[in-house]
């Protein structure tokens, strides 16, 4: 089953699905600055475009271009730049 979810007025949309080894997301972001918290553990892979990330208890912002991935700790929160479309595949553990 899937699960469609909007976020910032409509510029992240994300599409839930189970996949072999737990909850997984797809997901758009538009151009902008978003700041995203976690239930759980993830592990975000950046599909198409660039994520430019300030990582929880960091101060510095890290390029994560497509290709790359990081993962954030439950209960976190963590702070995303997007200059152009990102795409996105998210996985929770």
């Amino acid at each position: 089953m899937l699960s469609v979810n909007e976020y910032f007025d409509g510029k992240v949309k994300s599409i839930a699905f189970e996949g072999p080894d737990g909850p997984v997301t797809s997901g758009v972001m538009a151009p902008g600055e978003y700041t995203f918290g976690t239930s759980q553990n993830e592990l975000m892979k950046v599909s198409c475009g660039e994520m430019v990330v300030r990582l929880p208890g960091s101060t510095d912002w890290q390029s994560f271009p497509a290709g790359t991935e990081f993962s954030i700790a439950a209960d976190q929160s963590f702070d995303v730049k997007v200059s152009k479309t990102t795409a996105y595949l998210c996985f929770y553990s």
